[in-house]
């Protein structure tokens, strides 16, 4: 069947969106040292204020994430794409013109609000105006484009100064808004909109049902070796590579890089797996056998030199390039009147996960464990909790998405 105009529009602009997103969740991590030295910040002052300003970025993240998933079931999804990259593209904008750590912590804050909209906002309205055998290709669109934000922000932060940077970001997020006037609302929200018996956007109704609750939970509980290889083995893979007796030393941008090309890679050739199987849960469960068959060669194959460990980042990031799909699988599994409140917050509870992951990880290495072994039981568990995650939910990839869920009691 031929998609509509405004429909290819819509995948478009939501792929962008997640081209902004993916762009400014490395930008801070490029330009930390340059900006606060910059600040006149140095030694292991650099390094905690790093830590809080991402802290501070990841908290806005976790409360923009419910904050516009809400918004995004009580008064459209388009609206709340013009809110989010606004707010985004204004305070990103303003970091260029920051003078202490004060006013970078407010920003960070803030950007990561707006920025907690975009990708579920997105993929929320996404699947809702393509019909459901179209479904698993737009997402896919969304996330080849979208990931390559990652690569974008490595070559923009060296090419120009860090406060040329974040103007950079500001004026794209804003060039962005302006496409998105072309983009119509979903036929299913409108419906749900108009009927004003339905609760629209009420967290209560996750906990009110013990099969709703643990189906969210397991939304978030597949993504984690997600975030476990990117904020634990990729961010300390120069602790890995000491305990591992690997020579040269191992740096974290680089190792960043090639785990992005290859989870480029995977968003696409999974989104596109999906589609052939007619099966998102299979698609997910056959991405985390290959992941864990690589972190495998990892932990029980120890590598002896950098270009080991670098080749072996393509391939591990490549097997959690099923991010997009489970994305999507989190939007189908609950009803129109909840959908962008769960693809909104899901995704920002799984990055939030970082902070239990990483506090994991330095406490076992902290009690008389090396990094690579205190890797390994953090893998390990994250592994776990993602296939027990897989079996909770129901597959969703035939599911027309025009239903609701049950109202308060």
């Amino acid at each position: 069947m031929n998609i509509p105009l405004k429909v290819k529009l819509a995948v478009l602009v939501a792929a962008l969106g997640y081209f902004v997103d993916a762009f400014d969740l490395l930008l801070f991590s490029i330009l930390r040292v340059s900006s606060l030295t910059d600040l006149g910040l140095s030694g292991d002052d650099l390094l905690h204020a790093g830590k809080w300003l991402i802290s501070c970025q990841m908290w806005g993240m976790l409360l923009g994430g419910l904050f516009w998933g809400i918004l995004g079931d009580r008064i459209g999804r388009i609206k709340v794409l013009f809110g989010s990259i606004f707010l985004y593209s204004v305070t990103t904008f303003l970091n260029a013109f920051i003078v202490d750590t004060t006013q970078y912590a407010i920003l960070r804050f803030l950007a990561g609000v707006g920025l907690a909209g975009e990708l579920g906002g997105g993929i929320t309205l996404v699947a809702e105006l393509l019909p459901k055998d179209k479904r698993g290709l737009g997402t896919t669109i969304i996330a080849t484009i979208g990931v390559s934000g990652v690569v974008a922000a490595g070559l923009v932060g060296k090419i120009f100064d860090w406060r040329t940077t974040y103007m950079i970001g500001g004026v794209m997020g804003l060039l962005l808004m302006f496409l998105r006037f072309g983009v119509s609302e979903s036929a299913i929200f409108k419906t749900t909109n108009d009927n004003i018996k339905v609760k629209k956007g009420d967290v209560r109704l996750l906990f009110k049902s013990t099969d709703r609750f643990l189906r969210y939970l397991s939304c978030i509980a597949i993504a984690t070796p997600t975030w476990f290889l990117v904020g634990v083995l990729m961010t300390f893979c120069s602790e890995i590579g000491i305990s591992l007796s690997i020579s040269e030393p191992l740096l974290a941008s680089d190792a960043l890089m090639w785990c992005y090309v290859g989870l480029t890679i995977g968003d696409l050739v999974c989104g596109l797996f999906s589609q052939w199987l007619q099966s998102r849960k299979k698609a997910i469960f056959y991405f985390l056998v290959g992941e864990t068959i690589t972190l495998g060669i990892l932990f029980f194959y120890p590598l002896k030199s950098s270009f080991q460990f670098y080749a072996l980042c393509v391939p591990l990031g490549f097997f959690v390039g099923y991010w997009v799909v489970f994305v999507t699988t989190a939007a189908e599994q609950f009803g129109t009147n909840l959908r962008s409140t769960v693809a909104t917050s899901v995704p920002n509870f799984v990055r939030a996960t970082t902070i239990p992951m990483v506090s994991s990880f330095v406490y076992f290495e902290t009690s008389g464990f090396d990094a690579y072994h205190s890797a390994i039981f953090v893998g390990v568990v994250t592994l776990i909790i993602a296939f027990l995650g897989l079996t909770k939910l129901s597959e969703s990839f035939h599911l027309d998405l025009d239903y609701l869920e049950e109202n308060l009691d």
